[in-house]
């Protein structure tokens, strides 16, 4: 058994968590100027380190790349034994005491190439799935908040067109009053000779007279858009402008770090012939001492009861 029972070889992959660096193109447009917290290091690492032990990628791995690698043969046996031997092979191990954030995969197989590649393949799709599911979330995200942006910004437009037909109607009224009493240009306080503004506080729009008010009442209505006039909107276009474009790059996004070079291994993990020759001579000895003990008693009984017929 030592000698002719085929190699089995094991590759192990070694993963760490990413580094702020990594996961910066995640961030973009998130932090204290906006309402989006950014993604910690931590939370990007639990997505990969869920989808790495997630059952739809182990089954996934199963049917894509383990089945159709099998032979013919092979393939005739029970789905769920074969899935069952497949789970064998491919091990995920969590992080432990002494190495808290560090993943492992291992991979088992009869060819070591096959066994090391496989190993980089089922990372890499645990990978590609994590930031899939994470550039889904920014996107989503940055669209929600950009549709929240350009409501408030319809809003605010909606409020100054309001406002603005408002003083309209205002100055409307002012206008047939200074024109009633014939006032057709400001009344100017010694005081404040230069303080002609336009204001609806303590002052009364009619005395700044007829001609003034029809100036004004003209350029309101002539106004194509308020958005000059509106003290927040820069701002929300602004944001709204970087939401609605935001394109995050998965290429430059990197979900953990592999901990070590991964080499092919050139050592089988089975069979261990020297246990297993160890093992074999002591069971020999065992056994051939039984055998031995069985038939010493055997002969002794032979020649007790010869003995006793003669």
């Amino acid at each position: 058994y030592a000698f002719l029972s085929k190699p089995v070889y094991e590759s192990k992959l070694f993963i760490m968590p990413p580094t702020q660096n990594d996961i910066a193109e995640l961030n973009f447009g998130r932090g204290k100027s906006t309402e989006l917290e950014p993604y910690s290091i931590k939370y990007v690492y639990d997505v990969f380190a869920r989808n790495l032990q997630g059952e739809s990628l182990r089954q996934k791995f199963f049917n894509e790349i383990y089945l159709p690698s099998l032979d013919e043969s092979q393939r005739q046996g029970a789905l769920d034994r074969l899935y069952a031997r497949f789970s064998r092979e491919l091990v995920i191990k969590g992080p432990g005491k002494d190495t808290p954030d560090r993943f492992s995969v291992a991979v088992q197989g009869g060819d070591p190439t096959q066994a090391t590649e496989w190993a980089r393949i089922y990372v890499q799709h645990a990978s590609e799935a994590a930031e899939s599911e994470l550039v889904k979330n920014v996107t989503t995200e940055a669209s929600v908040n950009a549709r929240n942006l350009e409501q408030q910004i319809v809003s605010l437009r909606e409020t100054a067109q309001r406002v603005r037909e408002d003083r309209i109607q205002q100055l409307r009224e002012a206008l047939k009053i200074a024109e009633a009493i014939g006032l057709t240009s400001p009344i100017i306080n010694s005081s404040a000779a230069v303080d002609i503004t336009v204001e609806t506080g303590d002052k009364m729009d009619y005395q700044r007279g007829s001609k003034a008010l029809a100036a004004e009442i003209n350029a309101l209505e002539s106004r194509s858009s308020d958005d000059a006039f509106i003290t927040d909107l820069r701002p929300l276009q602004m944001q709204y402008g970087l939401y609605r474009k935001l394109n995050v790059d998965p290429e430059r996004i990197s979900v953990y770090r592999q901990d070590g070079s991964v080499e092919v291994p050139e050592s089988p993990i089975k069979p261990k012939k020297a246990l297993i020759l160890v093992l074999g001579f002591i069971a020999g000895l065992i056994l051939g001492g039984g055998l031995a003990l069985v038939r010493f008693g055997l002969a002794r009984v032979s020649d007790h009861q010869k003995a006793v017929k003669g």
